[in-house]
């Protein structure tokens, strides 16, 4: 739990925290390939790799190292997956949606469906209603918004337009009960590194550690995207291994406060004139 009262007035954030720093974890795993029309198995069984092994090595990173750490879960994956989903619950961490089958089109009619097919899913599931949602291809609507406000959510984490977290902008107005967290996925997620570039672990290492650092120079917010699967995930050996020992060098710095996503959403929108240093900027139409 964030302390809401001890932050000091040099710190923007938490307990005095210098950087606040979420580590999130897309499950993304058979629910991707089946969205697509594809089967599982073959060149196409990365995703079975994240139930597998991928959720149970960061399982054992995260309670090794400590720390808080925020699963977007598609609800086709809780469905096959239901044991790995109470896992991520009774291990502590938070549990936050990511469409049904990682929808990787646009969301129009069909959007607020999947929302509430999957908000239903890990409802049951978990015991306890999602309160965060980050779109599985990046797309999204005002019409996604307001189902989200709808079903009670406090944040989403899709939009790649800032650095800091803020208000969501969507009908021409801004919402102050539910705030944008946003997510680079650029050199924040391990996708360009490992789908693209073919990077090695101990080179992301590196840039990942030198993101920190400048961001941590600022007094900002570092939010890292993970997913488990093979392939372009971080579910293997050497490349689980490097996030361990970033989640260890930040540990170091001293002034980092991990949290979970629900967990800072909740104190920023308690707290609002402690990050909104400058009024948000509505842009009159559709987030």
């Amino acid at each position: 739990m964030i302390d809401q009262t001890s932050a000091d007035h040099s710190s923007r954030w938490p307990n005095a925290a210098r950087c606040v720093v979420a580590i999130t974890i897309d499950f993304d795993g058979p629910s991707l390939e089946i969205g697509r029309g594809r089967n599982t198995l073959g060149i196409y069984s990365h995703g079975r790799y994240s139930a597998k092994c991928g959720i149970p090595r960061y399982l054992r990173i995260l309670e090794e190292t400590g720390i808080p750490a925020t699963f977007f879960v598609p609800g086709y994956d809780a469905e096959q997956h239901p044991q790995s989903v109470r896992e991520i619950v009774g291990s502590g961490h938070e549990v936050a949606a990511h469409g049904y089958v990682h929808e990787g089109w646009d969301l129009g009619d069909e959007g607020p469906f999947f929302l509430q097919k999957t908000h239903e899913i890990l409802t049951d599931l978990v015991g306890a209603a999602p309160l965060g949602w980050r779109s599985p291809s990046g797309h999204k609507s005002a019409r996604t918004m307001r189902a989200l406000k709808r079903l009670g959510y406090i944040y989403d984490s899709s939009d790649k337009d800032r650095d800091l977290p803020y208000l969501a902008e969507f009908g021409g107005r801004v919402h102050d009960n539910l705030i944008i967290l946003p997510n680079n996925t650029s050199s924040l997620d391990d996708f360009p590194f490992y789908r693209v570039s073919y990077t090695p672990p101990s080179e992301v290492l590196a840039h990942w550690i030198e993101e920190y650092e400048a961001i941590r120079a600022e007094g900002g917010y570092f939010n890292l995207t993970l997913h488990p699967r093979v392939g372009y995930g971080s579910g293997s050996p050497a490349r689980a291994h490097i996030v361990k020992e970033l989640i260890e060098y930040i540990k170091e710095s001293g002034d980092a406060q991990f949290v979970n996503l629900a967990q800072f959403a909740d104190w920023c929108l308690k707290s609002p004139r402690r990050w909104l240093k400058t009024p948000p900027f509505v842009n009159g139409g559709a987030a």
